[in-house]
């Protein structure tokens, strides 16, 4: 089936998934099976912004320093970096599941008038984080919450001249439309630096 065709579907019967769930590779698969590629949350944030919450779950400095998608609501690290803890295995600073995750989900929710039955749209960089977060929100309630599937970034090239590079797909490859300039309303912030 043509993903005009899935797209249609997806919008007239709010089908499980726009994407063939056979073709998400199993790593990025949820517990909810709903998927998105980077220009169908596009559309489907603006067509339907009223009744959609989309969320970027990158960390601040990736939003910060790498760009947000247009249209977000906010960000809302799922995964926070640890500056004062490096790992020498990973060669990384660590990172750990942030604690208020699904409660300022829910904060967002209440505040658009929605509830946990609402279209939550995640986002990250290359859509392997957004497959934990869906889990996480699922396991919390949450019955609608999409993975864009690609990301804001991609998928690395496997080969050629940009092997390694994020060019395969993700929002910003697609051409979709992006910022570094975030209002404060976007912003999350841990409770004890408010």
């Amino acid at each position: 089936m043509n993903k005009l065709l899935m797209t249609l579907l997806f919008c007239l019967c709010g089908s499980a998934s726009a994407i063939d769930v056979s073709e998400v590779p199993a790593d990025k698969r949820t517990t909810l099976d709903r998927y998105l590629t980077a220009a169908e949350a596009h559309r489907m944030v603006s067509e339907h912004a009223a009744n959609v919450l989309f969320l970027d779950v990158r960390t601040q400095a990736e939003v910060s320093y790498v760009g947000a998608p247009a249209g977000m609501d906010a960000n809302i690290p799922f995964m926070l970096v640890d500056f004062d803890h490096f790992d020498s295995k990973s060669r990384r600073f660590t990172l750990h599941k942030n604690p208020a995750f699904v409660s300022a989900v829910e904060e967002r929710l209440k505040a658009k008038g929605l509830d946990k039955t609402a279209d939550v749209v995640l986002i990250c960089r290359s859509g392997d984080r957004t497959t934990r977060a869906v889990n996480a929100l699922a396991a919390a309630g949450f019955t609608r919450v999409w993975t864009v599937v690609d990301g804001f970034e991609g998928d690395t090239a496997s080969t050629g001249a940009d092997r390694g590079k994020r060019t395969v797909n993700g929002w910003k490859n697609a051409g979709l439309p992006w910022t570094y300039a975030l209002d404060s309303s976007q912003i999350w912030l841990p409770a004890d630096a408010r």
